[in-house]
């Protein structure tokens, strides 16, 4: 094809009327006619970033068995076993990619047969170029939208304080300075990042940062708090499951690693996962597949990981808590987040940027930080780090002003409003207890958080 016909054809891709998401795709024809392979390979060709062909059933079950595709185009009449047979085999036995069938036959029957297998649109032969990429470009918005909608809802029950920060690790330190510089030359490599530092010192910012700045930050960032899945739905929830694979699977589902398909996944709190679900991780992180619950198949996948814990994992692995070999694995790259007593005057600037921005988010009119305040600020250890700032900024905000004594000369102040936080913590786990009957499995899935955290907060209150 001329040079000035392909610059044409992929200045079209960026059209708005087949979407953006097109010269991204990974798409496989089947089709047995040599005719159409080559005129979908023509279309598709030079708008998608992967194509494609196989000439049977046979040779598309091979080569989805070796490649992740987003959307398979499939002719419905071919020899040996028809296109609608072949869809809802492959669905059974755990395909997930969207389908779109190719037929002759406009009837009621093969269209109700096309929608049991498993496709999500069919075009009628002979069809337009423009019909077929209109019908992928559905397919690719429709996937889309689904798995952003499932890490939007999953971020939201994350108990992460990610939301203020997003992409950024404020401050100029030399400490934070040393880590923006390393996330910096990391981010473009396919390495393996662990991220380490003690509860509230922005393991996610940095994660995000990590992502925003390689070449996947237009995929998806897929964040995973592994402390708030309890232990018996983890592995369903990384690896997907297909539909009647346990007890209350209805239908089946892509699990994390899917949903993060050419971008990335951070697992935070990765210390928490349980020894069963580490040894599936291993296998995954070698071979680049995943297997969901109830399937024969393993998919292909393509994903950037990031790993975070505040816990020391080699001692972990010393108490037979942690694989050695998954260790060994994910600490390729260590990038160690300090705590906030060791960025200087970063909590300046962060106390500046909360007060603004919870100000807003809360409506209400932010509070002035007087010299005495910067100077308490400055004096205190911050034992929670970044999150117990923010939520004693939120905790001004509300009462309009900063606790009795801040600022005059004693850390008392701030040391009484981290002790109210924790009160109020406490006062909120042990009325979900209260509403679930003492049932501390359904209190963590209702609070995000896992059921070791439950059983250690409840130990140190005595209850």
């Amino acid at each position: 094809m001329p040079a000035e016909a392909t610059r044409k054809i992929r200045e079209t891709a960026s059209d708005p009327e087949f979407g953006p998401w097109l010269a991204q795709a990974s798409i496989l024809v089947v089709d047995d006619e040599p005719g159409m392979r080559n005129f979908l390979m023509r279309t598709l060709g030079p708008r998608c970033k992967r194509l494609d062909e196989a000439t049977d059933t046979e040779e598309a079950s091979r080569k989805l068995d070796a490649h992740h595709f987003d959307v398979v185009i499939l002719d419905n009449v071919m020899p040996g076993k028809n296109g609608v047979d072949w869809l809802a085999e492959q669905r059974a036995i755990g395909f997930f990619a969207d389908a779109i069938l190719m037929t002759a036959y406009a009837d009621l029957e093969t269209a109700i047969q096309a929608l049991r297998a498993g496709a999500v649109d069919f075009v009628l032969k002979p069809f337009r170029s423009n019909q077929l990429l209109n019908a992928v470009a559905r397919c690719l918005d429709r996937v889309r939208l689904q798995r952003e909608n499932y890490v939007l809802r999953y971020e939201l029950r994350s108990t992460s304080d990610h939301i203020l920060l997003r992409d950024k690790l404020i401050g100029e330190s030399p400490a934070i300075r040393q880590v923006r510089d390393t996330i910096a030359r990391v981010a473009p490599l396919p390495t393996s990042v662990l991220l380490t530092g003690s509860s509230g010192t922005g393991k996610e910012v940095a994660a995000r940062s990590l992502h925003s700045l390689s070449d996947r930050s237009e995929k998806p960032f897929v964040p995973v708090n592994c402390a708030a899945i309890p232990p018996d739905m983890i592995e369903t929830e990384l690896f997907g499951h297909l539909k009647g694979a346990f007890t209350g699977a209805e239908a089946s589902r892509e699990g994390l690693f899917v949903h993060a398909q050419g971008g990335t996944l951070f697992l935070d709190e990765i210390g928490e996962l349980p020894i069963a679900t580490q040894s599936k991780l291993l296998r995954a992180l070698e071979d680049r597949r995943v297997r969901p619950v109830g399937s024969e198949r393993e998919i292909p996948v393509d994903v950037r990981f990031i790993f975070a814990t505040n816990a020391d994992l080699s001692k972990e692995v010393e108490k037979g808590r942690f694989r050695s070999d998954l260790f060994f694995r994910i600490n390729v790259m260590q990038i160690h987040l300090p705590p906030l007593k060791d960025r200087g005057d970063d909590v300046q600037d962060l106390a500046t940027l909360f007060m603004r921005k919870l100000s807003q988010q809360l409506g209400m009119p932010p509070v002035p930080i007087g010299d005495g305040v910067r100077a308490a600020l400055a004096r205190y250890d911050w034992p929670g780090n970044v999150r117990e700032l923010r939520n004693l900024i939120e905790r001004t905000l509300i009462l309009g002003k900063f606790p009795e004594g801040f600022g005059s000369g004693s850390d008392r102040a701030v040391a009484d409003t981290a002790q109210s936080l924790a009160d109020l913590e406490q006062r909120h786990i042990l009325s979900v207890l209260k509403e679930t009957g003492g049932n501390r499995d359904e209190a963590a899935r209702r609070l995000g958080i896992s059921r070791k955290t439950i059983d250690r907060k409840c130990a140190s209150w005595n209850v």
